[in-house]
């Protein structure tokens, strides 16, 4: 009896614990459910009312298109992250792609028409301004901001698509949330790409032009995707035609515009992945495997996707050892292990030659520096002597006639003093009035710099004659001009 209690009190506390686990459960999905829940919160009418509204490109917003274009070919050229964020968030390109999503996910075909329309108006008025602005104005500099739009990969199209997605559930929500649509236009970039496309047009480079049309490609149709999907979910209600006919027209024409978006949406998307995972997998390839070995010296490389084949470019032999290793190891590495490589060696510029040059050419330069500083060190021992001498020869002069003036000194002091002298000269001039007495003078004549102004002139000589009287201890001092 005793046990049968104690097998019913286990079973019971069994009972109870799955009870507890279940009703946690059914909290966590509630909770969860009612988190990520948007439904409750969305506005239809006001949705598809504000996605008509920026539809139109009419009157002031192209005008808003042609500045934002503008402002951000000015931000690509300057390479100015800044300024192309600010043309983003003023550009009304966004507008079409969304009325595109939107009508195609509840029938709308004259809305259809309407966004489609205006978006090809936009592309080729945003064409025609950047084409313009490239070309006529001077600077054209290829900067990083122009050439990160020319080649998209996978993490473009998965920001087009999840900024779509943004996008759309914050127009749904009552009271759109303005931060996320800022955001979102300047995280989806689509000013840039057609700014490069145009470009691309103005300097002939037609790889530019294709590659920044395939970005904006990319962005346009995985955020038309992401409206289309989100509407669809949101359960918006589609258009009713009283005609049977064109209802059922309509709805296979907006069937088949959502199979062609969504079927190249899915092929850009391999391949962009695709393309991606190949040049992940090539930049792995060359850090591993050639950048980290110390007896490879890679002068350059490059990979073609289409012909499958990779060139190395090496200074140097190339053992056939290290070539066939080269080779087995690309193969490990997917997506480039069917590729061909190819080694490129130059013999003539092997590394251990280009070492023992260096090493030549490190040992010379030490030679040469000896050298030099050995000359340095006589030099100065040359000027040392020269101005002993100049002491030597003005103190014997001094000696055999006090009324000597030294002019080496003078000479130097004036320079530096006054830089625009150009020529210095001195002399005692004997001179007559009453041609009885004889008067002693000291007559100091200076060349100055032609383009000094005569009004600085007279002010530095009168300062040089009262520095020189002073030094000299005389008051017969003549300045001349030569």
């Amino acid at each position: 009896m005793e046990e049968n209690k104690h097998e019913e009190v286990v079973e019971q506390s069994k009972q109870a614990i799955q009870e507890d686990a279940k009703g946690l459960w059914e909290k966590i999905k509630k909770f969860i459910l009612e988190l990520l829940d948007f439904r409750d919160d969305t506005d239809h009418s006001a949705t598809i009312e504000a996605i008509k509204s920026d539809i139109s490109i009419k009157g002031a917003t192209a005008w808003i298109l042609v500045c934002s274009i503008f402002v951000a070919s000015i931000g690509l050229n300057a390479n100015s992250t800044a300024v192309v964020i600010g043309a983003m968030l003023i550009s009304p390109l966004m507008g079409p792609i969304l009325g595109v999503g939107m009508s195609i996910a509840i029938n709308d075909i004259d809305t259809l028409r309407k966004s489609l329309t205006n978006l090809a108006t936009m592309i080729v008025l945003s064409l025609l301004t950047a084409f313009l602005f490239f070309f006529l104005f001077p600077l054209r500099e290829e900067t990083s901001e122009l050439l990160g739009r020319v080649r998209p990969d996978i993490r473009d199209v998965l920001i087009a698509f999840f900024g779509g997605l943004a996008l759309i559930i914050a127009r749904t929500k009552k009271g759109t949330i303005a931060s996320v649509i800022f955001g979102v236009a300047i995280a989806t970039a689509l000013m840039p790409p057609l700014c490069t496309a145009g470009y691309g047009l103005a300097i002939g480079n037609f790889d530019y032009f294709l590659g920044a049309m395939y970005l904006f490609t990319i962005n346009t149709i995985f955020i038309a995707l992401a409206t289309f999907l989100v509407l669809k979910l949101l359960g918006f209600t589609m258009i009713r035609y009283v005609n049977s006919a064109k209802r059922k027209r309509i709805a296979q024409i907006a069937s088949s515009i959502a199979f062609l978006v969504m079927v190249p949406a899915v092929f850009t998307f391999v391949g962009v992945y695709n393309e991606s995972v190949v040049d992940a997998n090539y930049k792995k390839f060359l850090k591993t495997k050639v950048y980290d070995n110390p007896n490879l010296w890679l002068q350059r490389e490059n990979i073609n996707v289409k012909e499958k084949t990779i060139n190395l470019f090496f200074n140097g032999d190339v053992s056939d050892a290290t070539e066939s290793f080269l080779k087995n190891e690309l193969k490990s590495f997917s997506r480039i292990d069917s590729y061909h490589l190819v080694i490129n060696e130059n013999k003539a510029r092997s590394v251990d030659r280009v070492v023992d040059a260096y090493d030549r050419a490190v040992s010379e330069l030490d030679e040469k520096d000896n050298i030099i500083k050995g000359l340095h060190m006589e030099i100065d021992d040359l000027k040392k002597t020269i101005a002993s001498l100049n002491q030597r020869i003005e103190k014997d002069a001094l000696d055999k006639d006090k009324n000597s003036i030294p002019f080496n000194k003078i000479s130097k002091e004036a320079k530096i003093r006054y830089n625009d002298i150009k020529e210095i000269s001195l002399a005692k001039v004997l001179s007559s009035s009453d041609f009885i007495k004889t008067d002693t003078s000291t007559v100091i004549s200076i060349k100055w710099n032609k383009k000094l102004a005569d009004s600085i002139v007279v002010k530095n000589e009168k300062e040089l004659k009262s520095w020189i009287e002073k030094e000299l201890k005389t008051t017969n001092l003549q300045i001349r001009r030569k």
